[in-house]
């Protein structure tokens, strides 16, 4: 798949974390903090990541919906739990006000506003609450139009009623929009299955999808702005 002879998006989508925000760091340090606290230091940050994260997909996929901040403190608890390690009434919360701070990647508020000059509307679709993300919205330089999570659509990545909610809220066809992310599971299996246009940022931390190839791979976001005005898109009268 290609981006060639293909038309001008309206509306650039962006997956949060892991895409605009730095998720991993984050995430090992807040759990490393909470590893220290429960004196746990026989246990790696990465062991307690990578079993909270089965259980927060597990929770978001099964009915009845709930809010993140709901499934990503069920999701600690019953990670520390299989790690026999307590749960104290404070971790959710520690956890929730750390991802809200997490900062953007470095070179992230620099394209975004480069997509902007280029005349690209920029919405943000994601997997967390709206009092959630709008802390990590802060940090991007004013340049986002819009945020859509999964509060707001009642479901979660990688189901497609997320990314259909967010067309409709958009008041666009899929075809209107190129959508940008980091997370093959989340958002490439919608991409496969619904048929957006997908550029993925390869951060080199994540395996791709064994039956899908993305319209564009790139290893930041820097080269978001340059790989369009090669197809050009970069100016924003382009009919």
């Amino acid at each position: 798949m290609s981006l060639h002879h293909t038309p001008r998006p309206q509306w650039l989508t962006f997956d949060c974390y892991g895409t605009l925000i730095q998720w991993d760091e984050g995430l090992q340090a807040v759990f490393a903090e909470i590893l220290q606290a429960k004196n746990a230091p026989h246990i790696d940050p990465a062991t307690l990541i990578a079993v909270h994260d089965r259980h927060e997909h597990a929770l978001e996929q099964t009915p009845p919906h709930r809010s993140f901040r709901e499934v990503s403190g069920t999701a600690l608890r019953l990670a520390l739990a299989e790690l026999g390690l307590p749960s104290q009434a404070d971790d959710s919360q520690r956890l929730t006000e750390r991802i809200g701070a997490m900062p953007p990647f470095p070179e992230v508020v620099g394209a975004l506003q480069q997509l902007k000059t280029r005349g690209f509307r920029l919405c943000i679709i994601s997997n967390t609450d709206d009092d959630i993300i709008a802390g990590n919205v802060a940090q991007l330089g004013g340049c986002i139009d819009r945020v859509i999570t999964a509060q707001q659509g009642g479901a979660y990545k990688p189901a497609r009623q997320l990314f259909e909610y967010a067309y409709a809220q958009l008041q666009v066809a899929k075809e209107d929009v190129v959508h940008i992310c980091a997370s093959p599971h989340l958002d490439h299996a919608a991409a496969r299955d619904i048929g957006f246009r997908c550029v993925w940022i390869d951060r080199g931390r994540r395996s791709p999808l064994p039956d899908y190839s993305p319209d564009a791979i790139l290893p930041t976001l820097e080269g978001v702005p340059a790989l369009f005005d090669t197809l050009g898109w970069s100016n924003p009268a382009y009919e």
